[in-house]
């Protein structure tokens, strides 16, 4: 079988965000790229599609949120971003709460009206909770960040449930990438560059693959023929699970898995906010995205919900999220050193490097990679 049909020069295998952007740049330096796709989309878990004049994010909700203004100015050439802020609702049995976790939660919990009172009662919380030293995983992070009853209203039941395991099972620097603030402010992220693409993320992808240099087949599964895609092509940029491409030769590393259920409704407005988590460990899923709210684009009547339920990984499913804890990185770090000793492969990406990546990252490595490349 021959499969380097074109005398590529490079063979990516996936087409989400690092993959592309490989692609893309090069392309530029006269480089012939043939992207593998095992789903039957370009865009990863960025693939977005438009339904009743609606972007749906068909992979949960993605806003592109970053301090980096290299990789800002970068993703703006493929595409128009609308300044979206992701302003997130809490429900706890009925109850609402404002996160990410600032003045208005404290209040909305305790009834404080300013900072010194809040950082009192967060102060008095963990005082109650016998908390000494670094914290030792999630729960006392979380007890020694915001106190007590904010952790379990707001954040036990949703990170048991969206990581499968309790929390007093996990790192504690999974909760660390939450702000806490003791301002009136419920922007959920800190970064200067925020927004949503005006015409979706796939959009993006178009353009940036749109080159008589780049070939995309999707459905198509790089270990159908990896021997053969091994032999023939002379540089490989794989994206998927490192563990996969060595045979699981070190041990299945895990992962968390999601799925969505959407709904259309006729109506303009059905729950009043882009998202509102749903944070009792008894309700199933963890939250509800309302699409028409991210970029106000619908049509005139219609709305669409999807829910978000997290479930365990197994091979038939999407591997979305690296579970970085002890276990896992010590057999990551087994992989990490067969795939150092690949002179013709590079492994990138979110499952490639098994890392929990926000998409600006994802992009910054990328474009590192690049430059190690081709102008080392």
């Amino acid at each position: 079988m021959t499969l380097n049909t074109k005398n590529y020069d490079y063979l990516i295998v996936g087409a989400g965000p690092y993959g592309s952007i490989f692609a893309h740049e090069a392309a530029k330096r006269g480089k012939r790229s043939l992207i593998i796709e095992r789903r039957v989309h370009v865009g990863g878990n960025m693939y977005t599609h438009k339904e009743h004049g609606i972007n749906v994010h068909d992979f949960g909700a993605h806003i592109f949120h970053t301090d980096n203004k290299e990789v800002w100015d970068y993703v703006q050439q493929f595409t128009e971003f609308n300044g979206y802020i992701n302003q997130v609702v809490a429900n706890y049995k009925g109850e609402l709460y404002n996160l990410p976790f600032n003045m208005n939660t404290f209040y909305q919990m305790w009834g404080v009206k300013t900072p010194e009172e809040a950082a009192a009662k967060i102060e008095e919380q963990k005082n109650a909770a016998g908390l000494a030293g670094a914290p030792k995983n999630l729960e006392e992070q979380a007890i020694s960040l915001i106190g007590t009853d904010i952790y379990t209203k707001l954040i036990k039941g949703y990170t048991e449930k969206q990581w499968g395991r309790p929390a007093t099972e996990l790192p504690s620097f999974i909760i660390r990438r939450l702000p806490v603030r003791y301002t009136f402010d419920n922007n959920y992220f800190n970064h200067r560059y925020q927004g949503v693409p005006v015409d979706g993320y796939t959009a993006i992808f178009d353009k940036m693959l749109d080159s008589e240099l780049i070939d995309v087949q999707v459905n198509t599964d790089f270990f159908a023929h990896k021997d053969d895609y091994l032999a023939e092509f002379p540089r490989i940029v794989y994206t998927g699970m490192i563990d996969a491409f060595f045979d699981y030769s070190e041990g299945e590393l895990e992962y968390r898995s999601v799925r969505f259920e959407s709904e259309v409704f006729d109506t303009d407005n059905k729950q009043g906010n882009a998202v509102i988590n749903y944070t009792e460990r008894d309700v199933p899923y963890t939250r509800v995205m309302e699409w028409r709210h991210f970029d106000g684009h619908a049509d005139a009547g219609k709305t669409i919900l999807a829910k978000e339920y997290p479930q365990d990984w197994d091979r038939t499913k999407e591997a979305y999220y690296p579970v970085n804890d002890e276990k896992n990185s010590t057999i990551f770090k087994k992989y990490r050193k067969l795939a150092d000793a690949q002179d013709k492969v590079l492994f990138g990406g979110r499952l490639g490097n098994y890392q929990y990546y926000d998409m600006d990252q994802v992009f910054n490595a990328a474009l590192k990679d690049v430059e190690k490349e081709f102008d080392d």
